[in-house]
This record gives structure tokens, sequence and C-alpha cells, in this order.
């Protein structure tokens, strides 16, 4: 009877010393189970070397990285097709720059993208047209099915979550940033996509940070599913990569200077 009392006892002392070893120990980063070096190992491999872009400005667009890809060479649309068809984009080119035409349908990038760095530049019609929802209506899809909303914003009341910079329907803007009519915007977005199992099974929402106009409206939110009007439709398993779309919303909106770069896993 002794034997099994200290028997006993020793197990539940073992028991709580793991407990509280377990409970104690920090919380490792995902990064770390990844992690091959040691801190300040001068054999891990350094960053690859880019020459860095430059800013824009309202009479210029400025020059992507050098590791960039360019969806928008200032000339034509040739990186781009028409979603309603599979064929060229219906969309009219100017002088560097390129603009919808209303009725003529969403155009989509011809290559498929996934987690990424974009770049885009567009300009509301000036003077204004409209108001609420009816002025200056566009919107960045991210693989074809996340809206950043692009609407002009400036001086005009809608819905919180369709201002310039929502994630359409889901997240307003932390700020409105918007510029008046007729001037350049920019929207700097950093996207991760969704991830599936086997199965489809979604393991992993999307996240999206969004700069408008060089301010954070965004912060690493996760989006909710893809976009729709008055509806939160779940998610349904996607390719990790699908092509970029942007919306004819039958208002004539500029865009000029867009450039992605796909980031690796882990980035």
């Amino acid at each position: 009877m002794r034997k099994a009392l200290l028997l006993a006892g020793s197990c539940i002392a073992i028991a709580l010393f793991l407990t509280v070893t377990i409970t104690t120990q920090p919380l490792a980063a995902p990064q770390d189970a990844a992690q091959q070096w040691g801190p300040n190992d001068r054999s891990r491999p350094e960053p690859p070397i880019i020459t860095p872009g430059t800013a824009s400005t309202q009479d210029r667009p400025g020059r992507p990285p050098s590791d960039a890809t360019v969806l928008f060479n200032g000339k034509d649309l040739s990186n781009w097709e028409s979603v309603k068809d599979g064929g060229p984009a219906k969309w009219t080119v100017g002088k560097g720059y390129f603009a919808t035409v209303p009725g003529s349908g969403y155009i989509r990038t011809k290559d498929a993208y996934g987690d990424c760095q974009l770049h885009v530049e567009y300009a509301t019609p000036n003077p204004p047209h409209g108001t609420d929802q009816d002025r200056g209506n566009s919107g960045v899809f991210l693989q074809g099915l996340y809206e950043i909303q692009v609407l002009d914003s400036y001086n005009n009341v809608t819905y919180a979550d369709g201002e310039a910079a929502a994630v359409y329907g889901q997240y307003p803007p932390l700020v409105n940033a918007a510029r008046p009519p007729g001037e350049w915007q920019t929207y700097d977005i950093v996207f991760h996509g969704p991830r599936f199992d086997a199965s489809g099974k979604l393991t992993r929402k999307a996240t999206v940070t969004v700069f408008y106009n060089g301010v954070l409206v965004q912060d690493n939110v996760e989006i909710m599913g893809p976009t729709a009007h008055h509806q939160r439709p779940p998610y349904e398993a996607t390719p990790e990569k699908l092509p970029l779309q942007l919306q004819d919303h039958n208002h004539p909106v500029k865009y000029r200077n867009l450039w992605i770069r796909e980031l690796k896993e882990g980035e």
C-alpha cells in the first residue's frame, strides 16, 4: 500500500512538473521551426540585390523595382484580356495610361499570381459625376475574387465598407486618404492568398495590407471570403495563383503604373 502511494505521489509530481514546464515555456513563432541559422551567422545566404523603384508624381509615374513584373507598359494592353470572352481587352489606351470603357466588362491579367506586392495608380473623372457609389467606381480584384474598392471618395458620402481602399463589403479603410478627383491615387497592396488542404478544406484565410496614398488603411486583415454585394460567400477551394482583375463599373476610371512582385512562402 505504501509503495502504491509513493508511486502515485511520484506520478502526480512528474505531471505537475511537466505542466508547469510546458505552460511556462514561451510559444515559438511559426518561423522558428524553419530557422536554420543562429544569430549573426555569416554562412546565412544574403538577400538578393535589386534596384529600388522611384516615387510617382502627379505628372509622371515612378519607376518599378527591378524585380517587379510590369503589368502595363504605358503603350498597350498586351498583358490583359477580356473576362467576358478571353479576347483582347476592350479598354482604351491613352498617353501613359489606360481607362475603362463603360459596358465593356472586366479585364484580367493573362498570367496568374498568388502572394504578392501590388502597386496600382488610378484617377477618377474630373469634374466628378454622380454621388455615393455612382462616382468614379471601379475595383482591383486580387486573384479575381477579393476586391479592393476603387471610388471617388473625396467629399463623397457612401457606406463605410464601400469607400475607396475598402475590402469591399468587409472592412472600411482606417482613414479616408482620398485626393481630389482627377489626381492620381496610389494603392500599395501586400496580399497573401488562402490555402486549402487536399480535400479542399480551408487551412488559411487570405490576408491583405493596403497603403492608400502612402497611408496605412488595411492592416493585415483577414479576408472573410470572396467579394459580393450584400452577401459574404464562403471560401471555395481555388488554385494558389489566379489572374488579377480590374472592374468595369460603368465609370471612366484611368489606370497607370501597375506592377507586381511575387512573394515566396514566408515573405
